[in-house]
C-alpha cells in the first residue's frame, strides 16, 4: 500500500505565505523567515508523558486491563525514539505539560468528576505543578528545548503554543503522547483548526482502554488528521530534512523556556 498522498503533500509545499501558520516572524531578535525549500518545516509536540498518566503505579486507579496497560508501556517507549529520532534529523521537539495549580482550580474539570465545582482542588488531581505526578516519564525536555505548560486539554488553550510555533515558521505537526482521547486529540483537533496539518503516529498515543484509543483515532482520521506510524513518520522527517540539506537554515528553533 502507497504512502497516503496527504503526506506527500507536506514534502512538496513550496513555502509559506507571510502571516500564515507557515510563515511569520521569529523570535524577538531574529530575522522573519519561512519553512525550507522542499517543503515546510515539521515539529514534534509531544502531550503530557507525565508520571501522573504513564507511570504503572499512578495509573492503576483507572482500571487497565492487561493489553491497555501493554499499549501504555509501549506508546511511552515509542514516543522516547521518535523525540531521539527528531532531535537526530533536526525537528523541534515541543513538551506540552499539564501543571494543575491549586489556586487556580479547574471547576469544570470538578464538576465532570462529580466533586463541588466551587470546592478547592480535590487531593487527586493529576499533575499537580511543583510534584512528582507532574514529572515527565521515561522521557524529557532537553536544554533548549520548548516547554508548554498548560492547564486544561489542549497545548494551545491559554498558552503562547500558537506563536511559538508560528514565530518558528512550522508547517505541520505531528503530534504524540498521552492519552489519545483525551489531551492529544485536543491538541492535534486546535492545531488543525489553527491552520496546522497534523500527523498522529498511532503506536506513539495510547489510552487506558484499547477500544477507546480506537476510537479517537477514528475521530482524528475523519476530521483531523492523518493517522500513520512512527515508522512512516520518521520517514517524512528525513526526506524532509534531505530535501532542505543544501538550504542554508534560516528559521528560528520553537523559542524555549
Amino acid at each position: 500500500m502507497g504512502r497516503d498522498p496527504r503526506l506527500a503533500q507536506l514534502l512538496d509545499q513550496g513555502s509559506p505565505a507571510a502571516g500564515s501558520p507557515l510563515g511569520g516572524s521569529l523570535a524577538a531578535g531574529s530575522p522573519a523567515a519561512g519553512s525550507p525549500a522542499g517543503g515546510p518545516r515539521p515539529a514534534l509536540v509531544v502531550v503530557d508523558v507525565q508520571r501522573d498518566f504513564g507511570e504503572p503505579a499512578r495509573i492503576a486507579p483507572y482500571g487497565l486491563d492487561d493489553r491497555a496497560s501493554v499499549a501504555v508501556d509501549a506508546a511511552v517507549t515509542r514516543i522516547g525514539s521518535l523525540v531521539d529520532e527528531a532531535r537526530a534529523t533536526g525537528v523541534p521537539v515541543v513538551w506540552v505539560e499539564l501543571g494543575s495549580d491549586p489556586a487556580r482550580p479547574w471547576r469544570s474539570s470538578t464538576w465532570l468528576r462529580g466533586g463541588d465545582p466551587d470546592g478547592p482542588m480535590p487531593d487527586d488531581e493529576p499533575c499537580r505543578i511543583g510534584t512528582e505526578g507532574a514529572e515527565w516519564y521515561r522521557t524529557a525536555p532537553a536544554p533548549g528545548e520548548t516547554r508548554v505548560v498548560k492547564r486544561g486539554y489542549s497545548g494551545f488553550l491559554g498558552t503562547d503554543l500558537e506563536a511559538r510555533l508560528t514565530s518558528a515558521g512550522i508547517g505541520w505537526v505531528t503530534v504524540v503522547g498521552l492519552t489519545t482521547e483525551c489531551c492529544v486529540l485536543a491538541t492535534a483537533q486546535d492545531a488543525m483548526q489553527l491552520g496546522w496539518p497534523v500527523v498522529v503516529p498511532q503506536d506513539a498515543t495510547a489510552a487506558y482502554d484499547t477500544d477507546v484509543h480506537d476510537a479517537a483515532l477514528t475521530l482524528i482520521d475523519l476530521n483531523v488528521g492523518v493517522v500513520t506510524d512512527a515508522d512512516e513518520t520518521v520517514a517524512l522527517w528525513r526526506e524532509s530534512a534531505s530535501a532542505s540539506v543544501s538550504v542554508p537554515a534560516s528559521a528560528s528553533p520553537v523559542g524555549a523556556r
